[in-house]
Order: C-alpha cells, then structure tokens, then sequence
C-alpha cells in the first residue's frame, strides 16, 4: 500500500460518523517543546472525546487494557481503537468490528540500529540492514520497526510476541516491502493489511490490521 503522508490528512473539528467498512486515522500535532505528559494528558482527552462521538453517547466510555497491555471500551466491545505518540505528535485509528493497531516513531539517530536488529528482529531481515549504506539505515529500521509494531499492537500482543516471528522484504535500497512471514497463531500472511505512514517531516508509522480490506479515512485534528 502507497505511503499515507501528510497531505492525505484532511483537517477537521471532528472526524464524521464511522462506517462499518471505515477505518478512521485521526493526527493531532502540539507545539514543539510541549511537555509529555501535557501531550499524553490531552490525546487521552480527545479519544475519550471521540469514543463518545462514535459510540453514540454523552457518557465517558471506560478504558480497560488487555493482558498485554492493549487499551479496549468494554462498553462497546465492536469499536475498536488503537492509539500511537511520538515526541509531539500523536495518531488515534478507529474501526468497528476489527482489530487495529498503529504505531509511530520519530525520525532520529539512534546508536545500535545492528545490534538492536541482531537482537530483536530476524535474521535476514539485520542482514539486509548491515548490507546498507549507513545512511539508509535509519529509514530502513523504522519502517521495520513501525510495521512489526503495528502488527503485534493489531493482535493485541505487543513485544511479547517476538519482533523476530515475523518478517517483511527489504530492498537493495533499504526500502520495506510486503510481509514475508508471521508465526502462525497470528493466520496466514494474505490476510494481513500495511499502510505506512508519514503524517509529518521527521515521522514513520505504520497502520496494520488483519482482515478484509477497508477505507481509509485520514483527519488532522486540532490539538
């Protein structure tokens, strides 16, 4: 799937009713500097906002997490969401009826790309990392990272699962391409969907769930 970038993002006071075959990525952006728990405080405020909008209701939806840790609405077992943040930016994505999850990452050095490869992710996929020019490098395990990420967030099992059981195609020019292989609680490779994403300059992320194809629906809301 092409790369979702910050022109695709329509701004809006509030995102519109969700379809049953929508998916809904909602980005806000705070000033940079803001404070982290200024940014977390207010993004838990919006999506208590948009809950309620999408539940139909004026009453705040509780927030409950999963054994690993994933956040779900007891309330309204059939809206699913899944939340992401880096630095001063974060993303919301909202579907019913289907398991979702995002995840976002800033576009910065980072010492041990290899050796965090080498431990973490599968071999041939640190392989293909240390073959790259250095500069490519850094492009490279983000989108790694953001795609693994997202797919272990969509099955709700976070890192516990093992960034190695599972593996994307990496280009000779570091570009990341489709799922090659995923451990085979998490069902067959077909029925897994990637959409990566750019919703800023200096930002990789990635949007995965497994199941029929849906529309993307993408809003920059005001933070």
């Amino acid at each position: 799937m092409q790369t979702l970038t910050a022109d695709a993002f329509v701004r809006r006071d509030r995102p519109p009713p969700l379809g049953a075959d929508e998916i809904h990525l909602c980005s806000m952006e705070f000033a940079p500097g803001t404070m982290p728990r200024a940014v977390a405080d207010a993004a838990r405020a919006t999506l208590d906002r948009l809950l309620r909008d999408y539940a139909g209701t004026d009453r705040t939806l509780e927030i409950a997490r999963g054994a690993h840790g994933k956040p779900y609405a007891p309330a309204d077992t059939g809206l699913d969401f899944n939340l992401s943040h880096a630095g001063h930016h974060v993303l919301l994505a909202f579907a019913r009826g289907q398991e979702l999850g995002v995840d976002l990452e800033r576009d910065e050095r980072r010492l041990s790309l290899l050796e965090i490869a080498r431990r973490f992710f599968a071999a041939d996929e640190a392989d293909a990392l240390e073959r790259l020019p250095a500069h490519a490098r850094l492009p490279c395990f983000l989108q790694l990272w953001t795609r693994k990420e997202a797919v272990l967030k969509a099955l709700g099992q976070g890192l516990n699962f093992g960034l190695d059981r599972l593996a994307f195609a990496v280009g000779a020019d570091g570009e990341v391409g489709a799922l090659q292989r995923i451990a085979d609680e998490a069902g067959p490779v077909a029925q897994w969907r990637l959409c990566p994403l750019q919703p800023a300059p200096g930002l990789v992320g990635a949007l995965a769930w497994r199941g029929a194809a849906r529309s993307l629906q993408s809003f920059t809301l005001a933070a």
